[in-house]
C-alpha cells in the first residue's frame, strides 16, 4: 500500500483555522473516520488586583509586557508565597503559570538584594527557554537582579561569578544532584540566603526520575538546615489526582493547592479521528503514523503550524521521513519539516525550537521532549498519533496548540492498540475521568542507598539521625562494610577519595550514554542513546534515523559505548525483538483464592528478569511490511525488581477446552491487554513495565501472568497494581466486550498470530471469571 500525498488542491493559501476545521470536520475522506467531537467553548479571564505589598517597579515592568492584572489563580498563588505558605499550582497549558512564581521571587529580591532563588525545570532546554524570559522581566525592574543558568554548558569562570552572586540560579535536578549538592560549601551565599525554591513541570517527576528526586531533596534539606536556610517552595503542574501529595512526597513539606484557572482559553475543537480498517478480517486498521502525516501535510500546506506527537524516537524520525517527502511532491521546501527528541545536540534542538517559535518551521514531529512549557509559540493545530501513555500527557499536548488563546485544533488519532481502540468507542473514558496519580517510591533500597552515600559526602550522618522516615543505620552499617563510610564520634563520615553523585544518574537505572558517531563525516558526533535503548537502537545492521535522514551501523562498541555508523540511502528502518525470563527471590504479599476462582492467588514480591534482544526484523516505509530479519548481538539485560503476579489453576485448561477455548490463548490474550492498560492506570510510560504471560512459571509449574517493575528495586508500579488489579481487569474486560472483531486483533487481544485462535472469547472467559469469584 503507498500513501500519496494530499492533491495540490490542497495547498491554497492560509484560510481562517475556524473554516479549515469546520471543512476538515465535514470532508467525505475525514468525517467518515471521526469517532468523536468535543467542543470546548472560549473562556473569559478572571482578574484580580495585585497584592499591595508588590512593589512599584515590578508593577510597571509587567504593564511593559501587557499584563496589568493577575489572573485569579496567580494572584492566589502569589499571596501564598509571599505569606511564606509552599503552594502548588495545578492549571492548564499557557495559564501565565511563570508569573505565579517569577513575582514572589523578583519581588523578595527588590526588597532584600541578599535574597536568593533556585529553579528547577525537568530540562536543560526548558532552564534556557524560561530564562531568557526571567532575564527580559528582571531586566525591565531597573534592578541589577543576576540571572544565571546552571548547567553542563556552563564556562568555569561563569559558574564562580554565579556562585558568588546570583541572584537566580536557573537549573536542572540532575545539577542541582551532581553539581550544587557534593560542592556546597562553594554555595554558602545561596543556602545561606535561599527564599524561594521553583519546581516547575511536577507531574514530571514521577518514577524512577521522581524517587531519585525525592533523595535528592531529602541531601538538600539536610544542607538548608546547616546553613539555617528554610525556603518557600513554588510548584507548578500539569493536571493529576494527587499534585499536594506529589510535591510533598518530593519535599517532605505540606502545600496549599491553587488548582482553578483563571486565564482565558480560545475555542478548542478535539476530534477523535479512528483510521479506516484496511484488513476487515484481522480488523488491522491503517497506520496511525500514515494518518498522522497525511492530516499534518493537509494542514501544514494550508499554512497551519503543527505539531505531531509521536510516541518513541523511531516513530518520529519515521513519521518526519513521511512528512518531507510529502512536501517534496508538492514541490514545498521539506526543511519546514523537522524532527525534535531527546539524542539530538543541544544547538540541533535549539535551533528547532526557534525555527518554531518564528514561524520558520510549519511543522514539527516530537516526542514527549516538546510536550513541556518550552516556548515555541502559538501553533494552530496538534495531533497526537497514538495515545501519549497518560491522561495528562494528552492534555498536555494537546494544550500546545491555541497557547495564546486563539482558536485551535487537536486530534488525537487511535491506532490498533486496545487502549486506542477503546477510547475511540469510550471517549467519556478521557473526557470524563479524572487524571491519574503520579507514584514515586524514594525508599526504594537501589535509591535509597545510593543518595545516603551521597548525603554522607556532603554532611556526615549523626547517630539516630533520619534521613526520609527512616533511619539510614542500616544502610550506613553496610557502606562501612564496604570501606566507603567509617563510624567515629557518634557519626557517619565518608571516607572514599571521589565523590558519589557523578556515578549516579536520576533518569534510569544505569549512568552511561551511548555516542553516536558518523564515520562518513570525520567522526562526528551526531547523537546520544541512553543505556537502555541502546540494544534496541543502535545494535549492529540497525537503520538509526535522525531527523529523517537514516544512517546504518556499521559497529556498536558496547564496552566503548559508541556505536558508529554512516548515511546509507535506504527504504526501510529497523525494529529489535526482546523476550524476558523471570526468577522469583521472595514473595511478600499473597491473596490466596477459593476454588472458585480461576486464580490461586495474587502475589508481590522481588524478582530477577533477564531480557534477551537477540533479533531484528526490517520494515518497509509506508507499507510497513516486514521484508527480512536480522540477528543481535549485545549483552543480556539484567535488573531485580519488584512484581505482581497472578497464578491460575492447572483445571483451567479442561473448563476451557469444555468451551471450546484454549488455556494459551487466553493467557496471551489477557496479558497483551494487561499490557497496554496497566500503564495507564499507574501513570507510567509504557516501556517501564514489563507483561509476560506463561504456561509453565519458573516458580510453581503453573500458568501464570507477571507484571514487573523495570527499573532495578521497583519504583512502586507492580505495588500500584496490585492494589487496583480489579479496576484494570475490569478495562480490559470492557476492552474486549467494545472490540467489533470476531475472535481477537491488535486492538483488543492481540493478533491472532500472537495470541492464538479464539483469543478473544479465551481472555474475555477468563476475565469475566475472575471478576465474577
Amino acid at each position: 500500500m503507498t500513501v500519496s500525498p494530499p492533491s495540490t488542491s490542497d495547498t491554497r493559501p492560509k484560510r481562517p483555522l475556524n473554516a479549515l476545521v469546520e471543512e476538515f470536520l465535514r470532508h467525505p475522506c475525514f468525517s467518515r473516520n471521526i469517532a468523536h467531537v468535543e467542543r470546548m467553548p472560549a473562556r473569559s479571564a478572571r482578574f484580580e488586583n495585585w497584592p499591595d505589598s508588590i512593589r512599584p517597579e515590578l508593577r510597571q515592568a509587567l504593564a511593559a509586557r501587557g499584563i496589568e492584572q493577575p489572573f485569579s489563580h496567580q494572584a492566589e498563588a502569589i499571596r501564598h508565597a509571599l505569606a511564606g505558605k509552599n503552594v502548588v499550582v495545578v492549571t492548564p497549558t499557557a495559564s501565565g503559570k511563570t508569573v505565579c512564581y517569577n513575582i514572589p521571587v523578583i519581588q523578595g529580591i527588590l526588597e532584600e538584594d541578599s535574597s536568593r532563588a533556585l529553579y528547577l525545570f525537568p530540562t536543560k532546554a526548558l532552564s534556557h527557554d524560561q530564562y531568557g524570559e526571567l532575564y527580559e522581566v528582571t531586566g525591565a525592574c531597573g534592578k541589577n537582579i543576576r540571572v544565571y543558568t546552571y548547567d553542563g554548558d556552563t564556562p568555569p569562570a561563569t559558574r564562580r561569578t554565579l556562585r558568588d552572586n546570583g541572584h537566580i540560579v536557573v537549573t536542572n535536578p540532575d545539577m542541582l544532584h551532581c553539581g550544587i549538592l557534593p560542592h556546597h560549601t562553594q554555595w554558602i551565599r545561596l543556602f545561606e540566603n535561599l527564599k524561594y525554591v521553583v519546581i516547575d513541570e511536577l507531574h514530571q517527576y514521577r518514577g524512577v526520575f521522581g524517587s531519585h528526586l525525592a533523595n535528592v531533596f531529602r541531601r538538600f534539606n539536610r544542607l538548608c538546615e546547616f546553613y539555617g536556610a528554610n525556603p518557600t517552595f513554588i510548584c507548578c503542574s500539569a493536571t493529576i489526582a494527587n499534585p499536594s501529595q506529589l510535591a510533598a512526597e518530593l519535599t517532605q513539606r505540606d502545600f496549599a493547592l491553587v488548582d482553578e484557572s483563571g486565564a482565558p482559553q480560545g475555542e478548542r475543537v478535539f476530534v477523535f479521528y479512528n483510521p479506516p480498517v484496511v484488513n476487515r478480517e484481522l480488523n488491522v486498521r491503517k497506520s496511525a503514523r500514515l494518518e498522522a502525516t497525511r492530516l499534518a501535510t493537509r494542514f501544514i500546506a494550508r499554512g497551519h503550524q503543527t505539531i505531531v506527537f509521536g510516541p518513541s524516537r523511531v516513530s518520529i524520525e519515521v513519521m518526519t521521513t513521511y512528512l518531507k517527502r510529502f512536501m517534496t511532491r508538492l514541490h514545498r521546501d521539506p526543511n519546514r519539516v523537522a524532527g525534535y527528541r531527546s539524542g539530538y545536540l543541544p544547538t540541533e534542538r535549539r535551533r528547532i525550537e526557534q525555527g518554531v517559535k518564528k514561524g520558520e518551521i510549519l511543522g514539527v514531529v516530537s516526542t514527549n521532549a516538546l510536550e513541556l512549557g518550552i516556548d515555541i509559540g502559538g501553533l494552530d493545530v496538534s495531533i497526537l498519533a497514538g495515545w501519549p501513555g497518560t491522561i495528562a500527557s494528552a492534555w498536555q499536548q494537546a494544550g500546545r496548540a491555541g497557547r495564546k488563546a486563539t482558536a485551535s485544533l487537536s486530534i488525537y488519532i487511535g491506532g490498533n492498540s486496545p487502549l486506542d481502540q477503546f477510547l475511540m468507542n469510550q471517549p467519556d473514558y478521557f473526557f470524563g475521568r479524572s487524571p491519574e496519580h503520579a507514584i514515586v517510591n524514594p525508599d526504594n533500597l537501589t535509591v535509597y542507598a545510593s543518595h545516603v552515600k551521597c548525603g554522607a559526602f556532603e554532611l556526615p550522618f549523626e547517630d539516630q539521625e533520619k534521613f526520609g522516615i527512616t533511619e539510614p543505620r542500616p544502610v550506613l552499617q553496610v557502606l562501612e562494610d564496604e570501606r566507603v563510610v567509617k563510624y567515629s564520634g557518634g557519626r557517619w563520615h565518608y571516607s572514599e577519595d571521589s565523590y558519589p553523585a557523578e556515578n549516579i544518574s536520576l533518569r534510569m537505572g544505569v549512568n552511561q550514554n551511548f555516542i553516536i558517531l558518523d564515520t562518513g563525516n570525520n567522526n562526528r558526533v551526531l547523537g546520544e542513546v541512553d543505556y537502555n535503548a541502546a540494544p534496541f537502537l543502535i545494535h549492529d545492521h540497525a537503520i538509526y534515523i535522525h531527523n529523517a535522514v537514516p544512517y546504518y551501523v556499521e559497529n556498536l562498541e558496547w564496552d566503548r559505548r559508541t556505536a558508529y555508523v554512516r548515511q546509507r540511502n535506504v527504504d526501510y528502518y529497523t525494529d529489535a525483538e526482546s523476550s524476558s525470563n523471570i526468577r522469583i527471590l521472595a514473595v511478600d504479599q499473597e491473596l490466596e483464592n477459593d476454588e472458585t476462582n480461576p486464580v490461586i492467588a495474587r502475589r508481590f514480591g522481588d524478582v530477577s528478569v533477564t531480557t534477551v534482544i537477540a533479533k531484528f526484523k526490517k520494515v518497509k516505509f509506508e507499507t510497513h511490511e516486514s521484508i527480512g530479519y536480522g540477528e543481535i548481538s549485545v549483552p543480556q539485560l539484567e535488573v531485580q525488581t519488584e512484581a505482581a503476579w497472578f497464578t491460575f489453576r492447572e483445571s483451567l485448561r479442561t473448563q476451557l477446552k469444555t468451551d471450546g477455548l484454549e488455556l494459551p490463548s487466553a493467557i496471551q490474550g489477557v496479558a497483551h491487554l494487561l499490557r497496554i492498560l496497566v500503564p495507564v492506570h499507574v501513570m507510567c510510560d509504557p516501556k517501564d513495565v514489563g507483561v509476560a504471560g506463561m504456561l509453565r512459571g519458573p516458580h510453581d509449574q503453573k500458568p501464570v501472568i507477571y507484571v514487573w517493575d523495570r527499573f532495578g528495586g521497583g519504583i512502586g508500579l507492580a505495588r500500584r497494581l496490585f492494589s487496583i488489579e480489579q479496576t484494570v481487569l475490569k478495562a480490559a474486560l470492557d476492552v474486549t466486550k467494545s472490540c467489533s472483531c470476531e475472535g481477537g486483533c491488535p486492538a483488543c487481544v492481540g493478533p491472532p498470530l500472537d495470541s492464538g485462535e479464539g483469543a478473544k472469547k479465551a481472555a474475555q472467559w477468563l476475565l469475566e471469571s475472575i471478576l465474577s469469584s
